[in-house]
């Protein structure tokens, strides 16, 4: 075994205990039965772990994971990337990679993932505030008498909360609250923090007084890898707006199966201040309408509106690619947020017509897609960029890359060896003087394939 290069940790750089993992790699590989070097990729952590193995993962194949992460525990390391070439006669070569805490590693084990530039940096769409409505007025069916008799009816014997309690909530949340919320928190059942009671509402746990909260939008970021193509519209005649969180978005229930239910301060042109939304726990954007009021909610009259996510596209989604649009030219609109470039049988383009766009924050070229990577200093609103390694090297080279990012990511398709990739990584991190990847390239003998 020889370590050609290594920053891990000196108890990483033994080929032992990969070996039982890599001879079960290589025995599945199409490649070994036709007498051919076998190249797999992988990511193994303490959480979990990514193989190229079909199937349900066997008993020995679990053991040699165990072993593999027993090294890890030893060496006080969570995670490690792997990519791994084994010939036929034994010589092996095991490229590890750490990614750090600067890169948020890619669903696919070959790709290294995104480089978060700045710690902490949230895409636009979710740091976007909402639009106001001076306009805005609670529904006509908001009725304070008639929830609070509807109420009591309801929790007969119930010790609601004080004045002073709803003076308090106010203060922690930083938001006056609606006077529909209040009357229903004078007439529930006091509880602990963090309790829940079914009754009283429609289809609604009622969240204790002091568990309301307000959803921030960063609570709701997904990984960039998915964030990048995300886009934020609210319709003209939307009840809701198309938004992560609002501060006006305050949190008083969940409907049973994870959803929350919030009164929503910050309607869209045909809401109502106050009316009632629904949070999907599986969506990242959006809301659903519920009901135009606590009261209508409580007497179970409810008018859902659901997000249209058809509006999250052109010309705010745009992707250059056979069969989508011909070229950038055709995707150029003020409203462009997010641009792809994919392969087009070979054409290279110009991003000369995107120079100016207002709102223009990521772009993907695909390698080779780009007729003048430098093009890209004309597009002055970039927060994610997406290129192949010749392109970012282009960048590099003439210190041109954009100082208006936050993330990136190196495509790097059909790349056996991904330190080549790794040290152009670093290269950027070190623009914004964040944590570097870890690597090493360890090499030894697996003895002759069966």
């Amino acid at each position: 075994m020889r370590d050609q290069r290594s920053s891990l940790p000196s108890s990483l750089c033994d080929l032992a205990p990969w070996e039982p993992l890599l001879r079960l790699l290589r025995a599945g590989g199409a490649e070994a039965q036709a007498r051919r070097p076998v190249r797999v990729a992988g990511r193994i952590g303490r959480d979990g772990w990514s193989l190229p193995v079909r199937g349900r993962a066997s008993p020995a194949l679990r053991r040699a994971v165990d072993q593999v992460r027993r090294a890890f525990a030893r060496a006080g390391v969570d995670e490690l990337a792997f990519a791994a070439e084994m010939c036929p006669t034994g010589k092996t070569t095991l490229r590890l990679i750490e990614h750090g805490p600067a890169v948020e590693s890619a669903s696919g084990s070959r790709d290294l993932g995104v480089l978060v530039l700045v710690e902490g940096a949230l895409p636009e769409p979710w740091r976007r505030l909402p639009d106001p409505r001076p306009d805005a007025r609670t529904a006509p069916s908001a009725d304070l008498e008639l929830l609070e008799r509807t109420l009591r009816e309801r929790w007969p014997d119930a010790v609601g909360a004080t004045e002073e309690q709803l003076a308090t909530a106010e203060a922690r949340l930083g938001v006056a609250l609606p006077e529909e919320l209040k009357v229903l928190y004078r007439a529930a059942p006091a509880r602990r923090e963090g309790s829940t009671d079914p009754s009283g509402l429609d289809a609604c746990e009622l969240f204790a007084l002091e568990s309301l909260y307000v959803v921030d939008g960063a609570a709701r970021h997904p990984r960039w890898e998915y964030a990048m193509t995300q886009t934020v519209v609210t319709r003209p005649d939307a009840a809701v707006q198309g938004l992560a969180g609002s501060p006006g978005w305050i949190v008083f229930g969940d409907n049973g199966g994870g959803d929350r239910l919030a009164v929503d301060l910050t309607p869209g042109s045909r809401g109502h201040t106050g009316q009632v939304i629904l949070i999907d726990h599986e969506q990242v954007i959006g809301a659903a309408l519920v009901a135009d009021s606590l009261t209508d909610l409580a007497l179970g009259r409810r008018r859902e509106e659901h997000p249209d996510r058809s509006t999250d596209r052109l010309p705010v989604l745009a992707s250059v690619r056979s069969g989508g649009l011909p070229t950038p030219g055709a995707a150029a609109h003020p409203a462009l947020e997010v641009l792809s470039i994919g392969a087009c049988d070979g054409a290279r383009f110009s991003l000369a017509p995107l120079i100016g766009l207002p709102r223009l924050r990521a772009l993907s070229a695909r390698a080779g897609t780009l007729a003048d990577p430098l093009e890209i200093g004309g597009l002055t609103g970039l927060e994610f960029l997406e290129l192949g390694p010749q392109d970012w090297r282009v960048l590099l080279d003439a210190g041109a890359v954009p100082q208006t990012l936050s993330a990136t990511a190196i495509t790097a398709h059909g790349h056996d060896d991904p330190l080549p990739v790794v040290a152009l990584a670093n290269e950027l991190l070190a623009l914004w003087d964040r944590p570097r990847i870890r690597h090493a390239v360890l090499e030894g003998d697996l003895g002759p394939a069966a």
